[in-house]
């Protein structure tokens, strides 16, 4: 009977020692003040603004993120545009991508508009309707390419001869064409690419922030102050996520790497100094 009582008392120990939780591992309290200095003025406390406590720099995550969403390369963006071989060729040979600036015509030669067949319809457009005068004119027909090949052939030959020298003669000519490339212009769909791109990196980037390196979030309140206790030790990114604080005319973000220790207290100012323009472009 004894040793019974023995074994129920040794069993009930182990039931309530189970029942303890172990012991707390020892935090750190992060005291964080936030404060923008605009043009000319005295600092202002970012007031009822979220911060992120992130185990990843924001800067990382976003690469993280681009890395996943690769933009085409140069060479391959322009082998898919839907232009003329010979224009393609002429693009990556002058290593430009606008069209349609003003001293295209310096790089645009004879030979150049009688071989791409996107200059060649810009010029003869921008010298229509009368405006250049003994400019020639093709006789060369689109109905004779078939039915009487050799005629075309020779006609547009003669057509091809004698605006090159016309336009040796007079290379003003050449100017105000560029107005008539921006239907073909690959400045425009590669500047939205780019734009487009950084659209989905400020939608995605946060999103991942979130979901796999937060540790913790804190509001500031109206001094622009906030506290969090009961961090673990270890080091951490205090993130605006990208998203702007504005006082005056500075808007900035955070991205500012902090250290926790066990049992103290990390005090940190947000300052102009430690933030980084908004009107920057940032990852």
């Amino acid at each position: 009977m004894r040793n019974q009582s023995r074994l129920a008392l040794l069993f009930g120990l182990l039931v309530l020692c189970s029942r303890i939780s172990p012991a707390q591992t020892p935090t750190g309290t992060l005291d964080l003040t936030a404060r923008i200095t605009p043009t000319g003025a005295r600092p202002e406390p970012v007031r009822q603004f979220t911060f992120y406590v992130l185990t990843r720099s924001y800067a990382d995550v976003a690469q993280e993120v681009a890395a996943q969403d690769v933009l085409p390369t140069r060479e391959d963006f322009i082998e898919n545009l839907k232009v003329s071989q010979e224009l393609k060729d002429w693009i990556n040979a002058h290593d430009i991508m606008d069209l349609t600036s003003p001293d295209i015509d310096q790089l645009i030669k004879p030979d150049d508009i009688l071989k791409v067949p996107e200059f060649l319809a810009a010029y003869q457009k921008s010298n229509s309707g009368g405006v250049t005068l003994g400019i020639p004119v093709p006789k060369y027909r689109d109905a004779d390419k078939e039915a009487n090949p050799d005629k075309y052939q020779k006609q547009k030959q003669e057509y091809m001869v004698a605006l090159k020298k016309f336009i040796e003669a007079h290379p003003s000519t050449v100017g105000g064409m560029e107005l008539q490339l921006e239907g073909v212009n690959p400045k425009i769909p590669w500047d939205r690419l780019h734009v487009d791109h950084r659209a989905r990196l400020a939608q995605l980037a946060p999103d991942v922030a979130q979901s796999k390196y937060l540790a913790a979030k804190l509001d500031t309140d109206l001094d622009g102050r906030a506290r969090l206790s009961g961090l673990a030790p270890g080091n951490y990114w205090i993130s605006s996520l990208g998203m702007d604080a504005a006082a005056g005319d500075r808007r900035l973000r955070w991205d500012v790497p902090v250290t926790i220790q066990a049992g103290q207290m990390c005090r940190v100012d947000l300052t102009n100094v430690n933030g980084a323009d908004a009107n920057r472009p940032m990852p």
